[in-house]
């Protein structure tokens, strides 16, 4: 029991990052608590984040970024295809992580806990027992 618990904890903690983030994005956090607070202050922020890209290719970037997050985010939160979903969440928090070390050092991935996410979603891909996962209604065994 006590791994399906950490395994639910692990796949709400970072869906809810994620769509938090993105909720952030478009300014639906009040502005005391939000890190961007709308979508033009994260597009710049991806760019200071990534300024090997051209500048004409951000806001793609951006927006790419906040549609894997959206589907990533609404994957780990029913239990769709978990394993594979959390890996690539890994992965992406990874690359965030590198990308903001890279650019503005560092600290960042440490304050913002990327790193720390980045792993949880490794740890979660390796949790292969179902729990209230739409993926143990789709696999008959």
């Amino acid at each position: 029991m006590k791994s399906k618990l950490i395994k639910i904890f692990l796949r709400l903690a970072i869906s809810l990052s994620f769509l938090s983030a993105v909720a952030d994005r478009f300014g639906m956090w009040p502005a005391e608590v939000s890190v961007w607070g709308n979508w033009k202050s994260f597009v710049d922020y991806t760019a200071i984040i990534n300024p090997w890209v051209p500048d004409t290719i951000i806001p793609a970037l951006a927006t790419i970024a906040t549609a894997i997050e959206i589907v990533l985010g609404i994957f780990l939160l029913i239990g769709f295809k978990t394993e594979l979903t959390a890996k690539l969440s890994g992965f992406l928090m990874l690359i965030f992580a590198l990308s903001m070390t890279f650019s503005i050092g560092i600290k960042s991935g440490f304050d913002y806990s990327v790193f720390t996410a980045s792993a949880a979603a490794f740890g979660l891909s390796l949790l292969k027992e179902k729990y209230l996962e739409v993926d143990s209604l789709i696999i008959k065994k």
